[in-house]
């Protein structure tokens, strides 16, 4: 049971970084192409909401 919970957590600790990435990558390249859509905002949103691009990282010294 808790393997299970620990590789579901190993799966979202790689997914969720991945899937804002490409959705960030792919609303650039959609944008490039046809200039700003609702498409290339909404990607954007997403990938803000997923992961937010100027978080700030915390420093622990």
């Amino acid at each position: 049971m808790i393997q299970k919970r620990i590789a579901q957590w190993a799966v979202m600790a790689a997914a969720v970084p991945l899937a804002a990435a490409g959705a960030r990558r792919l609303s650039h390249t959609l944008e490039a192409r046809r200039g700003p859509t609702g498409v290339t905002r909404l990607l954007t949103r997403g990938a803000d909401l997923l992961r937010p691009h100027k978080a700030k990282r915390r420093r622990f010294f």
